[in-house]
């Protein structure tokens, strides 16, 4: 499962220590290398020679030793994998604030790799507005936040904070690490590009989406494994993404009806499209001829498909939207975040430069029911897709 994977263990201060043993015992067997990073306080509770003689490797506790430096920027580079088990109030408070006052935190902020880790507190810490506001900030960074349990505590009270147990965090280890399988067998729907509502048989109302968020987005999701389903709306260029069924369509109506078909058997739905609001009431059977008088167009809405699957969405499938806001933003994203019943709402607007219509960058915030917001900066839409990926991937295995 883990063969040749090499994991960098952090154990931190708390009674839960006493899981890291059994833990370094199922990574070792899963076929992993483990190296062992104890702060000062978790020797406490475990001891550095019981974990070294199940990882078979010395125990590093300190930045030196024996006139040897303890090199944290090679160890953050060597590892495939940072896994913090336990994670402590005290250590989660220090990670979210950027101290480096032992070692563990300083191959924290040297590594290269991607970083999980499993909280374990009482529930009155880890219920503290505090704490919340620490593990928001780094999973914000990308961290990777293993669910606390409910359980018995140290305290002898029962409630969350309990340490997710070895075998919980080898699942979640195994998920990570094969992060281009992470989404085998689920199945994903994307939306991507503008639509055209024809007037006529050679005019039509449009935007100027050039698709490329969406395909990106599809591209990601594929990558992880996903079998993905592509609705495309009228781009400029052909588009071969492999593994990626791709469905072309023109109108409001015709994407619609692609996404009600496809909705019920999807995990993940991303509706990145830009789909008009309004279309032609009526539609000439011939072009329009030009005259001197005024013309005017009548309008009807169209069927708004992030609502209608907000409104079908089972427990368990995953809703993410898109707004593109020039007011307001914040507000305007989280109103519809709340009213159409999605997960996610992915917030663009038109006044950040290099970001918006027909742009290879992007510029997010990224919003959850929670009342988390997540912003990034100006990156790639490959990077972008990449950031929401990872957002869909902690909801799917919250």
């Amino acid at each position: 499962m883990l063969k040749g994977k090499k994991i960098l263990l952090g154990v931190s201060g708390s009674i839960a220590a006493y899981k890291s043993a059994p833990l370094v015992r199922l990574l070792v067997k899963a076929g992993a290398t483990v190296k062992v990073i104890m702060t000062p306080s978790a020797a406490d509770f475990i001891t550095p020679l019981t974990l070294s003689t199940l990882s078979k490797n010395p125990v590093l506790s300190s930045m030196s030793a024996d006139d040897q430096w303890a090199d944290h920027v090679h160890l953050g580079r060597w590892a495939d994998l940072m896994l913090i088990a336990p994670l402590s109030c005290n250590t989660l408070s220090k990670m979210a604030h950027g101290q480096c006052d032992n070692l563990l935190l300083a191959v924290y902020l040297s590594a290269t790799c991607p970083v999980m880790v499993a909280p374990a507190m009482d529930e009155d810490m880890w219920k503290h507005p505090t704490t919340r506001r620490n593990l928001e900030m780094i999973r914000s960074w990308g961290n990777f936040i293993i669910p606390v349990e409910h359980g018995e505590l140290a305290s002898g009270l029962v409630g969350d904070g309990r340490m997710a147990e070895p075998e919980s965090i080898l699942e979640q280890v195994g998920m990570v690490l094969g992060s281009g399988a992470i989404l085998q067998g689920k199945k994903a729907l994307v939306t991507a590009g503008p639509t055209y509502e024809p007037i006529d048989p050679v005019r039509f109302i449009g935007n100027h989406s050039s698709g490329k968020m969406g395909i990106s987005i599809a591209t990601a999701l594929r990558a992880k494994g996903a079998e993905v389903k592509l609705v495309l709306g009228p781009i400029q260029v052909p588009v071969n993404i492999p593994g990626v069924e791709i469905i072309k369509v023109q109108t409001a109506a015709e994407m619609f009806e692609c996404c009600i078909a496809a909705f019920p058997d999807t995990d993940i739905a991303v509706m990145s499209a830009a789909v008009a609001d309004y279309t032609p009431s009526a539609i000439a059977d011939q072009k329009i001829k030009k005259n001197d008088l005024e013309w005017s167009l009548g309008l009807q809405r169209t069927k708004d498909i992030l609502k209608s699957l907000g409104e079908r969405k089972r427990k368990g499938q995953i809703l993410v939207g898109f707004a593109l806001e020039t007011e307001n933003e914040r507000s305007n994203a989280r109103d519809k975040l709340n009213n159409k019943n999605a997960d996610l709402m992915v917030l663009n607007s038109l006044r950040d430069e290099g970001a918006g219509f027909g742009q290879d960058t992007n510029k997010v915030t990224i919003l959850d029911r929670e009342g988390g917001e997540f912003e990034y900066e100006l990156k790639s839409k490959d990077a972008v897709a990449k950031d929401i990926a990872e957002h869909i991937i902690r909801l799917l295995y919250a």
